[in-house]
């Protein structure tokens, strides 16, 4: 698999599973030993289980999620691919906001995630002029 085919079945996981909050499509994306770090001054989660602690905690805090995500930026065996969350978290509206920075292995499973984001307190779609990929669901 091509590093680009899987930056879009990445995007098409998060989104499908970040809506659905169902954590298996997302996790199904990763290698057996990636490495997640969440927030920059976070520690990392290790290994498909780490994967699968994160993503289970915190798609079980949050209600009706409205995902967008950017086309995937693809150099080599890596890629960039910026995203959108409207949401309840904890019975809050929310507004997460983000860029996830990627690597791949040949299978096109991630070994490496970095991302960095940014959170507000209400709900919002993304601005007409931001480089989300329109919602087709």
């Amino acid at each position: 698999m091509t590093p680009a085919d899987a930056a879009r079945r990445w995007s098409v996981a998060w989104r499908d599973g970040w809506e659905s909050l169902d954590p298996e499509p997302i996790i199904a994306c990763y290698a057996p030993d990636a490495l997640l770090s969440t927030q920059p001054f976070r520690e990392p989660y290790r290994g498909r289980d780490g994967v699968r602690e994160y993503v289970t905690q915190a798609l079980a805090d949050e209600a009706d999620p409205r995902v967008w995500l950017s086309q995937p930026i693809v150099d080599g065996d890596r890629a960039s691919i910026s995203w959108w969350a409207s949401l309840r978290e904890g019975g809050t509206d929310a507004t997460l906001a983000g860029t996830s920075v990627l690597r791949f292995d040949a299978e096109g499973l991630v070994t490496e995630q970095w991302d960095a984001w940014n959170e507000l307190t209400e709900r919002r779609d993304p601005p007409t002029w931001s480089p989300f990929a329109p919602h087709d669901s």
